[in-house]
């Protein structure tokens, strides 16, 4: 048999074998992997500039989401939904000063859930986010089978470790450094990478399967990176944001003035005027290539990691998943950071790995995952995985690993589930494997932000609970961006839909950067009357039938 008729009769096998797979139940293990502020700004999503070859690799070999969304652009809130596939408003976390299982309600999380079935858990770095939201424990015991890992050098990253111009030492928003001169001698994402590189060792001489999840802090602020990453992305090849100025006609209550990177020395130094700025465009651009360049050194992490997995012969039994807590906001409306309800604030990279089922299994002399050098002589190009464009949660991420590595989803959960300790609010996504893509206008993500007040204030982006007045529900279709934001009211955690305080509406065919709002512009009086009738409907069937309405209405004006 000539060595081409072998490799076509095992690629047969092969074929048969990944089917059969797919077709039972098998049990696989899961790599969990979760940056932080990460917006999709990687290759594999079309961006022109970034340099990220280990996750395009990834991706190449993934289904890919491309329209995912975090339910509220800030950490812990969006963590703590995504890990127990519950909406904010079942948490009751809009901030990071309760922990829901005696705030809300003793909710089964991701990883507890796996521990239930027999999994060794683990966390490494930021996965919960630490402190009161996640009882000062990461979680643990409910969620995981050992202490959680945190990076020792992490305690240093705000503090004042970043050189100057002047040459001393500071507390900066860009923070480039020689990681030989920082405390430890090293960051916290290698620290995490080291660790999680351990525990992967240690599960080959265990008959259990694991659950591994392992958080990366960049491209969180500070931009505390090494310095040679920078030469990755020159000054004069940056540009800036496409639309830097606020919109005409966005609600104040919409805007978020950035309160956390004015806080930073060098911010500070630049005097820049509250609540709007705007930030100096020489500063904009240093931010702009700081931002990628904590991509880039994050995404090296992740190619350490992926090696590791497959030198160690378990990538062909894990399942992979890459995603982030939201995005972040570049200087697109006049906005860093996130705190808001803009796309580039909740939109997250999603990807899944599965052996067999995304991509077909290498040949025993090839990797699966070979380390891809971000300074290497050439770019990257890789073929495009599975990718999917309808409009999904992070809820669905906890429903959708669940049944790719072999165990039954949590059931929906019904109209109140605060005493339902197992249950999903998001949906199973592992249906949309390999299947056609056709677009689904029905599909929506819904995504909230509090407020304190009507106009921008010191705490506008990141109101107390006892603060918000005024909560900002978003809808997210194929076509449209709408959003209204409604009196709250902090001790019943009640939202009044029939007190508005401004609204959004965007037509992303003609506008996808949602500059211009259309809300005011729209026939809305009908609207306000239903509103006020709905009270007996979940919010969010009540905004999706309104934006309907909304958007029938402007439709019909522009024929017109």
């Amino acid at each position: 048999m000539s060595l081409s008729v072998q490799k076509s009769f095992w690629f047969l096998i092969l074929c048969i074998f990944s089917h059969d797979v797919v077709a039972r139940r098998v049990r696989r293990n899961v790599l969990f992997i979760m940056a932080d502020d990460l917006r999709p700004t990687l290759g594999c999503y079309g961006d022109p500039v970034v340099k990220s070859p280990n996750i395009d690799q990834l991706a190449s070999k993934s289904n890919v989401f491309h329209n995912a969304y975090a339910q509220q652009a800030v950490c812990g809130p969006s963590r703590t939904s995504l890990l127990t596939s519950r909406r904010p408003d079942t948490t009751r976390l809009y901030d990071f000063n309760s922990y829901w299982r005696v705030h809300a309600g003793n909710y089964t999380t991701l990883p507890q859930y796996f521990k239930s079935k027999g999994y060794t858990t683990m966390s490494v770095g930021k996965v919960f986010h630490p402190g009161i939201a996640s009882n000062h424990s990461d979680d643990y015991p409910y969620s995981w089978s050992v202490p959680p890992y945190h990076p020792p050098s992490f305690k240093y990253e705000n503090m004042k470790v970043c050189k100057g111009s002047d040459g001393k030492l500071h507390a900066n928003l860009l923070c480039s450094v020689n990681v030989s001169e920082t405390p430890l001698g090293t960051l916290p994402d290698m620290e995490s990478t080291e660790e999680a590189i351990r525990l992967l060792k240690s599960t080959r001489d265990s008959d259990k399967h694991f659950f591994l999840a392992v958080g990366f802090h960049k491209p969180h602020i500070p931009f505390r990176i090494p310095q040679e990453f920078l030469t990755l992305y020159p000054l004069d090849k940056i540009t800036l944001a496409p639309d830097p100025d606020v919109p005409k006609g966005l609600p104040s209550v919409a805007y978020n003035p950035w309160t956390d990177i004015r806080k930073r020395e060098d911010v500070q130094a630049l005097n820049i005027s509250f609540p709007y700025g705007p930030i100096p465009k020489d500063f904009q651009l240093q931010i702009r290539q700081h931002y990628y360049a904590s991509v880039s050194y994050m995404d090296s992490q992740v190619g350490r990691l992926l090696n590791a997995l497959d030198d160690l012969g378990l990538a062909e039994d894990t399942v992979v998943v890459f995603t982030s807590d939201h995005g972040w906001s570049l200087g697109e409306h006049g906005e860093w950071a996130k705190y808001s309800n803009f796309d580039v604030a909740t939109r997250v990279p999603l990807m899944f790995y599965v052996a067999g089922m995304t991509a077909v299994r290498p040949w025993p002399e090839d990797e699966t995952f070979p380390y891809m050098d971000v300074f290497g002589p050439t770019q990257h190009h890789f073929t495009q995985g599975g990718t999917e464009s309808n409009v999904n949660e992070l809820l669905d991420v906890f429903p959708t690993v669940s049944v790719l590595a072999g165990l039954k989803p949590p059931l929906p959960c019904p109209d109140n589930s605060f005493n339902v300790e197992l249950c999903t609010e998001g949906q199973n996504l592992a249906y949309t494997f390999n299947h056609n893509n056709s677009r689904n206008s029905e599909a929506i993500a819904c995504s909230q932000y509090p407020r304190p007040a009507d106009t921008p204030q010191e705490n506008s982006d990141l109101p107390d609970l006892k603060d918000i007045r005024i909560m900002g529900y978003s809808l997210r279709s194929w076509d449209y961006r709408f959003t209204l934001w409604v009196g709250f009211d902090p001790a019943s955690f009640q939202a009044n839909l029939s007190d508005v305080h401004g609204g959004e509406l965007y037509l992303l065919e003609e506008d996808p950067g949602q500059d211009h709002n259309l809300y005011n512009s729209s026939e809305h009086s009908l609207l306000l009357r239903k509103l006020s009738q709905s009270h007996q409907q979940p919010w969010a069937q009540t905004l999706k039938q309104h934006l309907l309405y909304l958007t029938a209405g402007t439709k019909s004006k522009g024929m017109a």
